[in-house]
């Protein structure tokens, strides 16, 4: 991925200081600055709506360094709280006026109009906690409290990074009177941080009166913003990346209020705007939805107001309407702002044009906002006010204080509460932790696959990191990951095994629930034929169904099934092992799978740097945070030869590629010209210049070829991405050599853990 910084906080916050020209957090005087107080006009548009009072929040500008890390390095400059505008006198009154010495982030307000959740920070060293009050300012109460192993927390991590424990932030009514919030409870790191200073967000829900918390997802990056649709599910913005570019995607989904059938929304396949977060239904619609868009870094969720009717293509840059057209994020970092010569300028400042946060619509036409006029930084602490927002982009400021920035207007109003949903979970399959998965035909997007070539699904995870994997050293990070698992790797994958596919297409299994699961779709020889780039996280006892590959929500079932009107499903199967294997459950691990093969077959003719055939090296001599042959075989993979097949396109870098839908047979084995060497020959490659390339190689290695016990093994190690540590515990780096924690041999399920392994733990001490 290219132009991504170092996840530094020392650096990234001198870079913001340089290109701002001023210290991160320090007021610029502006000419074009809005009178304090409030537009009486502005005003009189909303109170011939019915609306009387705002709630919002006086807070100084977030100053932190990425969308999704404002609760975590800002500068901490407390002040401010929630308020109350009264539309009618202009008069903006404290509404919890004992928290005006911290920081509130987020709020929502319940259905009725009578109370208020929000989230708060007292001090620097403590994290957000939920709270809710009553818009009296009575019956203020605390709803969620430090872990019990807080104070353990802060001690264990504090001092590596930035963070000081667990934060509990964005909270929103659910119909049924719980909230849902995102909190760092799940104790995950953000898997592209180098540096290992950021923390993940997952959604969960609480219960305001027994204070009981539910966690309802597991994803190994950032979610943000819950809001509720009229139909009762939470809508929200989900980060994630299988196998594709780490800055894109963070996209729009959507689930049930218990966790269950979370789906894609709109835009797991767009790459700018890379951020799409602060999503809300828009009332008088059926199915259109505001959002902001912004870039990845060197801001705070700031940017362009965007509509997106979700009946159009979910996946098409299309379907998006900007209100705001002079504003873009077309980069990995900063804004673009569209000039008078009608071209797209780049302004990392933001000092340019003007920036919006949080759009929240009262009607198609009209939106209340958070804005910053054109002049001031985009970190500037007091230049944001409340204006609102017309469907052609033209804001009028509503209320602007000059001490300080307000955010987040939220209109005062009884709103109409959708309905409570209840899902049919099986409660024996939730005490085995399993989900039940039903595809229709697996053939559906698979364009180009002939009928019956498609045997099994390969079941797969990507895994969270564990702040407990976290170290004390740092010469185990490459290419943006903290912890080194292979070359485009940022996550950890882990393979449960695979579940035969019916004749036409259909398949019947259970999953494991509470992971993050995606499938390949596999030939006979279990070779992958097409592999998803996105994972879903399935509940315990939920019972999902699919229409078959990479299909949309608009998607109607039986598009493309003129042979037969009804699957013929098989009974449901579990996970089972690969044909030739005994074990299901599979870690990837180079050291102990792959390079004895090379060990075995290869090293005779490359078994040096000086008299290797080709100049390729193959030992497994220990290199870096990898080994010599690994190094070598991913050198190739990069060039024209493409030798372990089509990797590029699953490591796009940001900035320059969309993440667009990948043909079958386009990575992985069925693209490797080694594969097919390996194999004698055995099958062929649809790229010509691969297959030309692969006949030259096999012809060249005419007494190479390999039993199928190994063969498997290397196509199943292609087909994933060439991985080459099995977890994220232990030393990696060649220089720990003789460290008794280096390079351990992991189990699969302490591959998993959210805690240490006991013998990793037990080694961890020895100097």
């Amino acid at each position: 991925m290219q132009n991504k910084p170092d996840h530094s906080a020392s650096i990234i916050t001198v870079l913001v200081a340089l290109l701002l020209g001023t210290s991160v957090g320090v007021a610029n005087e502006t000419d074009n600055a809005a009178p304090a107080g409030i537009n009486k006009a502005a005003a009189q548009q909303l109170r011939d709506r019915g609306i009387e009072k705002l709630v919002f929040i006086k807070r100084f500008t977030f100053t932190a360094n990425h969308v999704y890390t404002e609760y975590v390095n800002s500068k901490w400059t407390p002040g401010g709280g929630l308020a109350v505008l009264d539309l009618s006198t202009g008069k903006a009154t404290d509404l919890v006026p004992d928290l005006t010495n911290g920081v509130v982030s987020r709020f929502d307000l319940s259905f009725d109009g009578m109370t208020v959740v929000f989230d708060y920070k007292q001090s620097e060293f403590e994290g957000y906690r939920i709270y809710e009050v009553g818009l009296d300012g009575t019956g203020l109460r605390q709803i969620t409290f430090p872990r019990k192993d807080e104070a353990e927390l802060v001690k264990k991590y504090r001092s590596r990074n930035y963070h000081h424990g667990t934060d509990d932030l964005h909270p929103c009514y659910l119909p049924d009177g719980d909230i849902v919030f995102v909190s760092t409870r799940s104790q995950y790191s953000i898997l592209c941080d180098s540096r290992d200073n950021f923390t993940t967000k997952n959604l969960f829900r609480v219960n305001p009166a027994t204070r009981a918390i539910k966690q309802l997802s597991n994803s190994p990056v950032s979610e943000a913003s819950p809001a509720i649709l009229p139909d009762g599910r939470i809508l929200y913005h989900r980060w994630e990346y299988v196998d594709k570019a780490a800055g894109n995607n963070k996209a729009l989904w959507a689930m049930r209020p218990d966790g269950s059938n979370s789906s894609e929304v709109y835009g797991n396949t767009i790459s700018f705007p890379e951020t799409m977060i602060y999503p809300r239904p828009i009332p008088g619609t059926r199915n259109k939805i505001v959002m902001l868009g912004a870039s990845h870094w060197v801001n705070n969720a700031l940017g362009t107001v965007i509509v997106v009717d979700t009946t159009q293509d979910n996946r098409s840059a299309e379907t998006m309407t900007f209100v705001t057209k002079d504003i873009h994020a077309l980069k990995h970092s900063g804004f673009d702002f569209r000039g008078e010569d009608g071209k797209w300028h780049h302004d990392p400042t933001g000092k340019t044009g003007r920036l919006f946060k949080d759009p929240y619509p009262l009607s198609e036409q009209l939106f209340i906002v958070s804005h910053k006029p054109k002049g001031p930084a985009w970190s500037h602490p007091t230049s944001y006010d409340l204006a609102l927002l017309n469907d052609e982009g033209e804001e009028t400021v509503l209320y602007k204080d000059n001490t300080i920035s307000c955010w987040h207007p939220y209109p005062i109003m009884k709103r109409e509460k959708p309905p409570i949903l209840t899902s049919p979970l099986d409660p024996k399959l939730a005490e085995q932790g399993l989900a039940l998965c039903v595809m229709s035909d697996v053939y559906e997007g698979l364009n180009g696959v002939d009928r019956g070539v498609i045997k099994y699904l390969r079941v797969l995870e990507q895994t969270p990191r564990p702040w407990a994997a976290r170290k004390t050293w740092r010469n185990d990070a490459a290419g943006l990951a903290h912890s080194a698992l292979g070359d485009g790797h940022l996550g950890l994958k882990a393979q449960y095994g695979v579940v035969p596919v019916a004749e036409d297409g259909s398949a019947t299994f259970y999953v494991p629930a509470g992971r993050n699961i995606y499938f390949q779709a596999l030939d006979k020889d279990c070779r992958m034929v097409q592999t998803e780039r996105t994972f879903v996280h399935y509940m315990p006892g939920e019972t999902r169904s699919c229409i078959g590959c990479h299909e949309t929500q608009n998607k109607a079932p039986g598009d493309s099934r003129a042979h037969s009107s009804i699957p013929a499903y098989l009974p449901p199967s579990h996970i089972g092992p690969q044909p030739g294997e005994t074990q299901a459950k599979k870690l990837f691990d180079y050291d102990r799978q792959i390079q004895p093969i090379w060990d075995k077959h290869c090293l005779a003719c490359h078994g040096s740097d000086k008299g290797s055939s080709a100049g390729l090296n193959l030992r497994g001599t220990e290199q870096g945070v990898y080994s010599v042959s690994y190094n070598n075989l991913i050198k190739l993979g990069k060039s024209e030869k493409q030798l372990l097949g089509n990797r590029r396109l699953r490591n796009e870098d940001t900035g320059s590629a969309a993440i667009h839908y990948i043909p079958p047979y386009s990575m992985g084995a069925l693209s490797s010209p080694l594969a097919v060497m390996l194999s004698g020959g055995s099958f062929k490659l649809k790229s010509p210049t691969q297959q030309t390339y692969a006949k030259k190689l096999t012809a060249a290695h005419p007494h190479i070829k390999l039993d199928k016990k190994d063969l498997l093994k290397i196509t199943n190690w292609l087909d994933v991405n060439c991985p080459f540590h099995p977890s994220y515990w232990g030393r990696l780096n060649a220089e720990f050599k003789n460290h008794a924690n280096f390079r351990p041999d992991i189990q699969f399920e302490d591959a998993l853990r959210r805690t240490v392994p006991q013998t990793i733990s037990e080694a961890e001490t020895t100097p």
